[in-house]
Order: structure tokens, then sequence, then C-alpha cells
């Protein structure tokens, strides 16, 4: 492809700098908040449409997985059209969506509607990072604007529990999705005022193929996590969907290995940093995810809690993540990745770990420590996560790098519903807490995972010149 040269971006002044960061935040906190918010509110979509666990779970992870399978093209195609104008299609297309959710007469409209706003978050997110990254010419800068949009993204996903039941206490299911409708609005405003326009200097060509296999691979898997425990684990249809899976996946590597400009370079992983921040990225969603199904399950049908006062048992939670994840940003600023990935980890296991012997009658006390503890956890993760994943690289790269490790995160939250949800799907509201012992193990598992990510987040020294061809 021919390069095309365009223009250097504008030198915004320091205040219209951090004013796109608020902008591009506040997009963040919406995308997040989708994720999350749905959560506490799934016991009373399943009583008003008639949906059980199997179909509450394509609720949740109908928006996830359409929102990792597209990150990636959506940030090709902002890099060719211009960011800000993707940005904001986006936007309206998420708008647009959460009215289909709100107005949704059946389940299927419902799980429909949140496929199409997984498609306009995935304007939003690598467009995002990448608006902010033109914006802070400055490396030091970047490196706390990046801090700050990560902590973002991580406190909104850590409230929307909260939020949602405060919701569900005063009125019905549908208002979780009438709640973004202002944020749009004024996301939608201050953009228009703002956000400069910003192109890629040589945009990458769009690579269906890979886009196709790649959703493929993600539909797959996460299907056959969802569907297994309802068809059986060796019936002919799983075997069908594991063989698909495994097919889907070995072409996307082949054709990904052998494409000029693929959809996800696969000589990234090369990089132990980088690989390391990824696995990193699912390892916390995972245990993200399964933690919030498990608590509301456990705490609406076991417990038999109001939606409003298992969304407040959430609030150590969320309190937890609003104070680590700016300390944690701050942090990666003075001393690097490593520390807060060691307290993100340790934090996560323990929090785990005091439930894995959970009861009908486990203490209140035990709960609540154990939801701070993997909030703090979740809390220390983000930051040091992106930051390590995108310094390693050229800033003509963090866009891909800030795409891969998206997705990333979203497939860990996919797979953590998935796995969370098979576990008590069959259940009796009395043997959710037995059933779900083996989800607080595999939180616990991603903890120690986060651990041994964390030996390799030493960042490596960032690119002074564009990328070399190679690279490219």
């Amino acid at each position: 492809m021919t390069a095309t040269t365009q223009p250097a971006p504008p030198v915004l002044s320091a205040r219209r700098r951090w004013t796109v960061l608020a902008v591009c935040c506040l997009s963040m906190f919406l995308v997040g908040l989708e994720t999350t918010i749905v959560n506490v509110g799934l016991p009373a979509v399943g009583r008003d449409l008639g949906v059980d666990t199997h179909g509450l779970e394509w609720i949740v992870d109908a928006y996830t997985l359409v929102l990792a399978s597209l990150l990636i093209s959506s940030g090709a195609l902002a890099d060719r059209f211009g960011r800000r104008r993707v940005f904001h299609c986006g936007l309206v297309l998420f708008g647009a969506a959460s009215l289909v959710c709100a107005l949704a007469p059946t389940a299927g409209v419902l799980v429909t509607g949140r496929a199409l706003q997984g498609v306009g978050a995935s304007m939003l997110s690598p467009v995002a990072l990448a608006i902010v990254v033109n914006a802070m010419p400055d490396p030091k800068e970047r490196a706390q604007a990046i801090g700050v949009w990560a902590s973002v993204f991580g406190l909104s996903m850590a409230v929307g529990p909260v939020l949602g039941g405060a919701l569900l206490a005063g009125l019905d299911w549908r208002a979780l999705f009438w709640v973004s409708t202002p944020v749009i609005a004024i996301a939608l405003l201050l953009g228009a005022v703002f956000v400069p326009e910003s192109r890629a200097q040589r945009p990458r060509r769009l690579d269906l193929p890979g886009q196709v296999l790649l959703t493929m691979v993600l539909a797959g898997v996460v299907g056959v996590l969802i569907e297994g425990p309802r068809l059986g684990w060796t019936s002919p249809a799983l075997l069908a969907g594991l063989a698909w899976a495994a097919l889907a996946a070995a072409g996307f590597v082949w054709v990904e290995s052998r494409r000029r400009e693929p959809l996800v370079d696969l000589r990234l992983f090369r990089r132990p940093a980088f690989s390391g921040a990824v696995v990193g990225a699912v390892a916390v969603f995972v245990a993200l995810s399964t933690t919030l199904l498990l608590n509301t399950l456990y705490l609406q049908h076991t417990r038999e809690w109001t939606p409003l006062a298992a969304g407040v048992a959430t609030l150590p939670f969320a309190l937890g993540a609003t104070v680590c994840a700016p300390w944690s940003g701050r942090m990666v600023g003075r001393v690097g990745p490593r520390l807060p990935l060691l307290l993100a980890g340790g934090s996560i296991t323990a929090g785990g770990l005091c439930l894995v012997g959970l009861t009908p009658d486990t203490g209140v006390p035990l709960l609540l420590a154990a939801y701070s503890l993997i909030g703090i956890g979740f809390g220390f993760a983000n930051a040091p996560i992106t930051n390590t994943a995108v310094n390693g690289l050229p800033p003509a790269r963090a866009g891909v790098a800030g795409a891969i490790t998206s997705t990333a995160r979203q497939l860990g939250a996919a797979v953590g519903i998935a796995l969370a949800g098979g576990l008590v799907a069959a259940e009796s509201p009395t043997g959710i807490a037995g059933a779900s012992r083996p989800g607080w193990a595999l939180v616990a598992a991603c903890g120690v995972l986060l651990l041994l990510v964390a030996r390799t987040s030493r960042p490596e020294r960032a690119a002074a010149g564009p990328p070399s061809t190679q690279e490219r």
C-alpha cells in the first residue's frame, strides 16, 4: 500500500490535552459500566422475560463477545477514516443499542441489543486510547494519562453492581440501560468541541479474513463453555463446537502469520512484557466476571437478598478499586509496573481463597473481606497491565497494543461468565454455594497467574523513532 503523508497533529494546550483525556475517560466509563451493571439485574431479567441461567449468560456475553471480536478492526477503521469520527459513531450506535435493550420485549431482542452495544463499544475503547496517545506527545505525560485512562475503566466496572442495585431499588431492570443516555449526550457534546480529528500516518488495511476467523474462535470457545453443562461435554454438538474453535484458531494463526498487515501481529507476542500483559488482562477479567456473577446468584438466590442489598455488598469491592486504581497509576509512573502487579496478584489470590469453602451461611464479614481484597487487586492491576503493553512499543503502535489488551480483557470477561455460569446453571438456590467453590478457586488461581506475570512486567525501552519495516 502506498504510504500517505498526514499532517503533524496539532500541539494542544495542557488544559485541552487533559480535557481530551476526560472525554475519552467518560466513554471508557460507559463501556466498563455496561460490562458489569447488568450482572446485579440478571435475576430480575430472568423472572420478567422467563430466561434460565444459560440464557442469562448470553445476555452478558453477547456484549463482551462482540466487543472482544471487533476491537482491533474498529481501531484500524479509526486510523483510516478518523478517530474522532469513529468515536462519535460508536457513541451514537451504543446509545441506540441501549434503547433497544431498554425496550426489549423478549430475551432474543435483549441479546441482540447487547450485541449491538458491543459493536458500539468496540468503536470507543481502542479509539479512545489512540486519541489519548495522539494528544499526549510527551512520554511522561502520556504514561500518566494511560494510567488515568486504565484506572477509570477499572473503576467503572467496579461501581457497576453498586449503581445497578441502586437503580433496581426504585425502578426495574430496564433502568440499567436508560442510565447510559445522559453519559452519551455529554460525551458527544464535549467530543465535538474539544477532541481533535486524527488519523494514523500509515493506516493499516482491514484484515477481513482475520476478523472472521477471530470471531469464529471467540464465539466457538465461549459458546462451548456456556452450552457445555446443558448439552453434555461429550455430546456431538459440543465436540463439533470444539472442532470448530480449534480449526478456526489454526486458520487464524496461519492467515495472520502470512499477511503483510494482519489484524493481530503475532510478532508482538515475542516480547515477554507484552505477552505477560495480555495474559494478565485475561486473568484479571476472568476473576472479575467470575466474582460478580457468583456473587449476584449467591446473594440473591441462596440468601434471598434484594438487588440493592446485593449491590451494596459489593461496596468494599468498589471502594478497593476506587482507592487503588489511581494509586496504582501513580505507582507505575514512579516505580514501574511490577510492584502494583504483585499487590494485585496477592490480593486477588487471598480474596478467592477466602471463599473456597463458601456455604449458605458464610458470615457476612468474610464475604465483605473477600470482595474488598478482590476489588483492591482489580484496582491495582489495570494500570500496570496497560502501561506494560504500550510502553514497550513505539507510539505509532500504541493503538494496536491497546486494542489487543482490550480484546484480552473482554475475552477474559466472557470466559469468566461462561465458566461461572456453567458451575451453577443446574443448581438449586441451596446448592449454589457448594457448586461455586471451584469458581472461587479459579479466582485465586488468576491471582497466582498475575504474580507470575509480574516477573515479565519490567517495561522495555520504547523505541525513539517510527517502527521499522519489520515491525510494520
